[in-house]
């Protein structure tokens, strides 16, 4: 049995809201511990509030993103990341020009009946 994987094809995550999600690794490809995506917001982007069963890692490759972190407004640039401790009442956005590229990494791996959207 091998002791690696290669992964060349990422899940690509239907999307209605022009936000493009690759997941590389996560619940699409068997794995449930870690989730890892490759993740492009258009500008003006948001999503409702969740609070999430998982630690979030983001990484910002290119442009700004906001994130509302418990009622809290932290924006980051490019070459910055954060850790969001699950439990946290998040948001996260673009209200900004440019599109963000970003990564992020969940432990758990991401799921829709973990991360608790609100309506």
């Amino acid at each position: 049995m091998s002791k690696y994987k290669i992964q060349k094809n990422p899940f690509i995550v239907p999307t209605t809201d022009g936000k493009l999600i690759e997941e590389i690794w996560g619940n699409s490809t068997g794995i449930t511990d870690v989730s890892i995506a490759h993740m492009v917001a258009p500008p003006n982007w948001s999503e409702p509030h969740q609070t999430p069963e998982f630690d979030e890692y983001t990484y910002i490759i290119k442009g700004k993103k906001q994130f509302e972190i418990d009622g809290e407004i932290v924006v980051l640039e490019a070459g910055e990341s954060i850790k969001i401790n699950k439990g946290a009442r998040i948001r996260y956005s673009n209200p900004f020009s440019e599109s963000c590229e970003y990564l992020a990494i969940c432990l758990p791996a991401f799921s829709m009946e973990l991360v608790n959207r609100e309506d």
